[in-house]
């Protein structure tokens, strides 16, 4: 109901006291069930309104997701009965006080474990129903990238994104093995793992920040930011503009040990949170309260990592409520604002020094619009293409040789990167190099 409401956020939700109260097997439904509904709710609506006596009737917020709830269970999970999953859906309308309608959930519910969908995936309108993304969103996609990368965009849409990590420190691997986590490397960067089994976030080692949790394009993008200057030259100040929740940050820290980092953040609350995950470094860093599109530190930075706030459409399996609140008219004012930090940007770093910008959207108002807009305002920029800093990630170790490759081919004409959702066990992002110029 939370999320149904827009009061918070799956993730945030699937992380707190009252989760973790639960045991281990009723945390694992509990989340299996939230993010199954929030990830499958527009087909299983489609198939619902079908089988209600009026199909056109509205229904209150409760009796929905008690609906909801059953038919992911009685269509998607296996190991709960089908009589216990319509039981408890009727239950949950009784406690709502939607006695009334309980019979009705009951009589829907029973029809449904009868009632095949036929599936469809010859349009893009077909594929997002069978999918459950909205219509507009992958039609754009198939008109941008063709109807079989969209088809690999959405269902990695549906699936459960693997958990990735980060090996701060030497010997985390060996201990995270004594303590039952097992383990395998990642896909492109070789301080990333896969968590294959085990609970990280109940070990010392993650409690002291020598493992972290991180999406592997997400490290990817700290990495590439890190060593975006040529080889030799001296780094000394570092922008965040948009530092929380910091795990880009401790990677520019690491690439530049001898570099003064600035995270900025607009939010106060997640400006306290940054501080404390960043207090490790010490007087190396600085937080500051402060919002990016308001950027106007002129030539004051070697290096500024721009990873701008924006749609969210390259982590709809880490984040499936995006899909119900995003609208195609919400780019626009994104894109403004996108525009406005990375102009800062490229003003903040001084000449010679580079810019990386970068977004976890497939929207190209957000990528290549944004970019080609700011180059047209900033006649002292120019792009930087990112095949060289592949290059030189590969040959210090840092990318392992498959995904050396694997990123070269996903290298636009425009000398961008674009790791679409299904390429690699990450979410979706968009990575271009600037590079400040004189005049």
């Amino acid at each position: 109901m939370a999320v149904e409401r827009g009061q918070s956020h799956s993730d945030d939700l699937l992380r707190g006291k009252g989760i973790d109260a639960l045991s281990a097997p009723d945390r694992n439904l509990a989340t299996a069930l939230v993010l199954g509904v929030v990830r499958w709710q527009i087909l299983l609506d489609h198939q619902l309104q079908a089988l209600l006596k009026h199909p056109n009737a509205k229904l209150d917020p409760e009796i929905r997701i008690a609906l909801r709830l059953g038919a992911f269970q009685l269509l998607y999970l296996d190991r709960i009965p089908a009589r216990a999953a319509i039981d408890e859906s009727v239950e949950l309308a009784k406690q709502a006080g939607h006695k009334f309608a309980s019979g009705m959930v009951n009589a829907v519910l029973r029809k449904l474990r009868s009632s095949p969908f036929r599936h469809l995936e010859d349009t893009a309108a077909e594929l997002a129903l069978e999918e459950a993304h909205p219509a507009w969103m992958v039609e754009r996609w198939a008109r941008f990238y063709g109807l079989e990368t969209a088809r690999a965009i959405c269902r990695h849409g549906q699936s459960q994104p693997v958990l990735s990590i980060r090996i701060a420190s030497a010997g985390v691997e060996e201990e995270l093995a004594q303590a039952g986590i097992a383990l395998e490397p990642g896909q492109l960067l070789t301080a990333a793992r896969t968590v294959v089994s085990g609970d990280v976030t109940g070990t010392a080692a993650f409690s002291e920040g020598r493992v972290r949790l991180q999406d592997e394009g997400s490290q990817l993008v700290a990495e590439l930011a890190g060593g975006a200057l040529p080889a030799g030259i001296k780094v000394e100040n570092v922008l965040d503009t948009c530092a929380a929740p910091g795990g880009k940050t401790l990677i520019l820290a690491e690439r530049n040990p001898g570099a003064h980092i600035v995270a900025w953040e607009s939010s106060g609350a997640r400006l306290e949170l940054l501080q404390k995950r960043l207090e490790g470094l010490g007087e190396r860093v600085e937080c500051v309260h402060a919002d990016a599109t308001e950027l106007r530190e002129e030539g004051a930075f070697d290096l500024v990592l721009a990873d701008v706030p924006c749609s969210g459409t390259g982590t709809l399996g880490r984040n499936p409520e995006i899909r119900h609140r995003l609208r195609v008219e919400d780019l626009a004012r994104q894109s403004e604002r996108q525009r406005a930090i990375l102009t800062g940007a490229v003003g903040a770093v001084r000449v010679g020094g580079r810019v990386v910008y970068s977004t976890c959207s497939l929207e190209p108002e957000e990528n290549e619009q944004v970019v080609a807009a700011v180059l047209a305002s900033c006649s002292n920029a120019r792009t930087a293409p990112l095949e060289g800093q592949i290059d030189a990630l590969l040959g210090e170790g840092i990318l392992t040789a498959a995904g050396g490759e694997g990123l070269r081919a996903s290298i636009t004409p425009e000398g961008f990167l674009r790791l679409l959702p299904g390429a690699f066990h990450t979410d979706g992002f968009f990575v271009c190099g600037l590079e400040r110029l004189e005049g």
